[in-house]
């Protein structure tokens, strides 16, 4: 999920493990500990110069349950050598340390899996990207009340039944959210899976997620051999079924050759994906996975990428793209209102 996300989940574990010892400054190692994952978007770029491989490398081996593992024991040492001395020696043992960051660390991929990006928990055994697509990655409901709590929690002593029980409050409703996205997610799977045998829409697969910043209006894309349909439902529509399908070509045998990068790039978008011709050679590739409300252009997909080939290789050039403008916003905010 989104930077801030992260960086209050780790707080919290930062405070699991070792608030009633060290109070706030948990906290702090509890939030960098939360941010190490994310650092993977640096250390793509230091060991990569293709676009393609660096976007692979996001949510990867620094995201897995090894790296975890690994991470807590190198962070943990290293932060408890520095902190045990002076007036502070012998306050918090080794142990404590490798906790904060293991739970810190590894509390960050396991929040991503739920996410339709997904993560590679197994890395480097196998590149599963594991994705319920249950929570957007980016959603208010779920952050807001869990940073309220935690700083609410931050005004009592660390030895306050009350701050034990801010924190309890504070991973309860951010957990019974999760719960609820779950439902949702069922809910949602049968009113598309109805919705499109009743359309008559013969489909290999099919996927739902929710919408950027909130849990209310849903997205489903349905594979067919050679196009797909995607559709929008908002728990306040009135009808129980997707009412509008749009019809997008895959047109991927626009690229006839399909290279490892063509692999890579399929790969990171679960295969639902289409290609737009540009120009000789150029192409934009729609990652379809997520819609960008530009009712003009339905391929017009957030992750859209222009890429060409660069001698044996494909690459992402340079792009400004299309940001999302004040009609697109207002349309996604309409049609979370149900219609």
């Amino acid at each position: 999920m989104d930077s801030l996300t992260q960086i209050v989940l780790g707080a919290a574990c930062g405070e699991v493990a070792l608030g009633k010892k060290i109070g706030n400054r948990a906290m702090f190692f509890g939030a960098i500990g939360g941010t190490i994952p994310d650092l993977d978007v640096f250390v793509g770029r230091w060991l990569y110069t293709n676009e393609i491989d660096i976007m692979a490398f996001h949510r990867g081996i620094m995201h897995s349950i090894w790296f975890a593992i690994l991470g807590a024991i190198v962070f943990g040492w290293l932060v408890f050598r520095l902190y045990n001395s002076g007036k502070r020696k012998h306050t918090t043992s080794l142990k404590d340390w490798i906790l904060l960051f293991f739970l810190a660390i590894f509390t960050h991929p396991i929040l991503d899996g739920f996410t339709p990006y997904g993560t590679q928990l197994f890395a480097p055994f196998s590149d599963y990207r594991v994705a319920f697509n249950t929570i957007s990655v980016a959603d208010p409901a779920y952050t807001v009340p869990f940073l309220l709590a935690m700083i609410v929690l931050m005004f009592f002593k660390r030895q306050s039944d009350k701050r034990r029980l801010w924190l309890k409050f504070a991973l309860g409703i951010s957990s019974a959210y999760l719960l609820f996205t779950f439902g949702n997610k069922v809910y949602i799977n049968a009113v598309f899976k109805k919705s499109l045998n009743d359309s008559g829409i013969s489909y290999e697969r099919f996927q739902t997620q929710p919408t950027i910043l909130n849990n209310i209006l849903w997205f489903g894309i349905a594979e067919t051999n050679d196009s797909y349909y995607v559709g929008f439902y908002s728990l306040f529509d009135t009808s129980s079924k997707v009412e509008d399908w749009q019809r997008l070509a895959k047109n991927h045998d626009l690229i006839e050759n399909r290279t490892s990068d063509i692999e890579t790039l399929a790969w990171f978008s679960n295969g639902y994906y289409n290609l737009t011709p540009l120009e000789s050679g150029v192409y934009r590739y729609n990652d379809l996975r997520y819609p960008s409300f530009d009712k003009n252009d339905p391929n017009n997909a957030v992750f859209s990428f222009i890429i060409q080939k660069e001698g044996k290789r494909w690459n992402i050039l340079p792009s400004n793209g299309k940001a999302p403008t004040r009609e697109d916003f207002n349309y996604l905010l309409k049609r979370i209102k149900g219609k």
